[in-house]
């Protein structure tokens, strides 16, 4: 049994009795009508926020269905139409595909079509509403980039997020690059009691020790060569705020210093002044790096490590996520087809299949890329298997077997991704270390460490 309503459009009585049959039966609110005219009267005056599928025949006397359809586009209803004909026409099908329809049905078609797609439609909008529900559960403020999950393994760390979040206490956040922790230290920071404050980031590993110092300190007039004029630092115009320290651990030991000092005694001195500046700030940090190792290994002050690492959240990989991937690219590709203004409205089995098969050794910055890709490539309004990244044929070294799970060690995920963003960005390193999210002189190391030269990288 379903649960939802639907709108049927023919001029054939046959069809309405037949489609009224199957689908009441299935426990389906209909509304029918014999005639264009009428639907688009009820149209204009009431609208259709509370329907879940419209199925109208292409060719009617008065108002044909690809009329319809345009006018349901022009309104900006956010309801799928499944558009049928009596005529096997490759045009009409096409023309209805360019308009926006959800699908094509060619009569006489049997019952099982029209379930399959009414369970496609009535799966999407759960989705949906699951995404809307979890977004207002979370309470993110409008034009906030929304946390999206399902499994227990990433709710477990949302609610303890949440409850950190009601403390003034710093917090480190670890896990693989792309897990979202950017977006774990912005959930902390607006349900926390300095939300209304601003909410301040910055990349440790993409900036040189002179630049990093000088965007979190600031620095005077006359400091240094260039400094023409004076400027604030992050520390001070995120007073009273949080400020989100990305890639912490890779921050050098000079750095690490001048910050310990903001951490115990709460004020700081500009590059270039003599007077300390007091502020009150909560600090989040991030890392993929284990902080206690680069501790021992005196790469990291074990003083700092403290004062930052009151609590600490540990944050999934995708591949332990695999409730979760399913939403997240749906997610994105909502997003991408509507900044691309396309109608791309699903995945076919084999391409959803072939994204939670994936090990996503870039976790969701990965999965987002892909989809990007994909939206970008694909012709119709389904996402295919073909239109996903490379790394399908990908010739992964093959991975060790225990107990039937795959297994492969961080050094070969590692490679094969930087592998993957650095072809998938046309070899552009610049673009690639963007995306990785890492240095430009941390990417070239890593590229003659790996051998990449001889992968064509150059």
């Amino acid at each position: 049994m379903y649960n939802g309503k639907v709108i049927i459009c023919d001029d054939e009585v046959e069809i309405l009795r037949y489609l009224s049959k199957i689908l009441s039966a299935k426990g389906l609110e209909l509304e029918v009508f014999s005639s264009g005219t009428s639907l688009m009267s009820v149209m204009e005056n009431r609208g259709m926020d509370d329907v879940d599928l419209m199925l109208l025949d292409v060719k009617m006397p008065d108002v044909d269905g690809l009329e319809i359809l345009q006018r349901v586009k022009r309104m900006k209803l956010e309801v799928p139409v499944v558009m049928m004909t009596a005529y096997a026409s490759i045009n009409s099908a096409i023309e209805a595909m360019k308009l926006g329809a959800y699908d094509y049905v060619t009569k006489p078609f049997p019952k099982e079509k029209i379930f399959g797609i009414l369970e496609k439609v009535l799966e999407r909008r759960e989705l949906l509403k699951e995404n809307s529900a979890l977004k207002d559960e979370l309470g993110i403020p409008s034009g906030a980039t929304p946390l999206i999950f399902a499994s227990e393994t990433f709710r477990r760390v949302h609610d303890m997020a949440m409850l950190v979040a009601q403390s003034e206490s710093n917090v480190v956040i670890l896990g693989e690059s792309g897990t979202g922790k950017e977006l774990i230290a912005s959930l902390i920071h607006n349900n926390s009691p300095r939300a209304k404050e601003r909410f301040l980031t910055i990349n440790c590993a993409a900036l040189s020790d002179t630049l990093l110092e000088s965007q979190l300190f600031g620095h005077v007039k006359g400091a240094f060569t260039g400094a023409i004029n004076a400027q604030k630092g992050l520390l001070e115009a995120a007073n009273h705020g949080t400020l989100f320290l990305d890639e912490v651990g890779d921050m050098s030991p000079a750095i690490q210093a001048k910050l310990l000092r903001v951490l115990q005694e709460g004020d700081f001195i500009p590059v270039g002044d003599t007077k300390a500046r007091s502020v009150d700030i909560r600090f989040v940090a991030a890392t993929n790096k284990d902080l206690e190792e680069e501790v021992r290994e005196k790469r990291f002050r074990e003083d700092l490590f403290f004062r930052l690492n009151v609590i600490s959240l540990h944050l999934p990989p995708l591949r332990d996520r695999g409730e979760d991937i399913e939403l997240l690219a749906r997610h994105f590709l909502t997003k991408y087809a509507a900044r691309m203004k396309r109608e791309i409205t699903d995945f076919t089995r084999e391409a959803m299949q072939l994204l939670k098969s994936y090990n996503w050794p870039g976790n969701i910055r990965e999965l987002e890329n892909a989809i990007e890709r994909a939206a970008i490539l694909t012709r119709g309004n389904t996402i295919t298997a073909e239109t996903l990244p490379v790394w399908r044929t990908a010739q992964v070294p093959e991975p060790k077997q225990n107990g039937g799970k795959r297994l492969v060690s961080l050094e070969t995920i590692e490679r094969e991704h930087i592998l993957h963003v650095l072809k998938a960005s046309g070899n552009n390193k610049s673009r690639a270390a963007k995306i990785l999210e890492i240095a430009r002189r941390t990417l070239d190391r890593k590229i003659e460490e790996y051998g990449l030269e001889d992968e064509g990288i150059r």
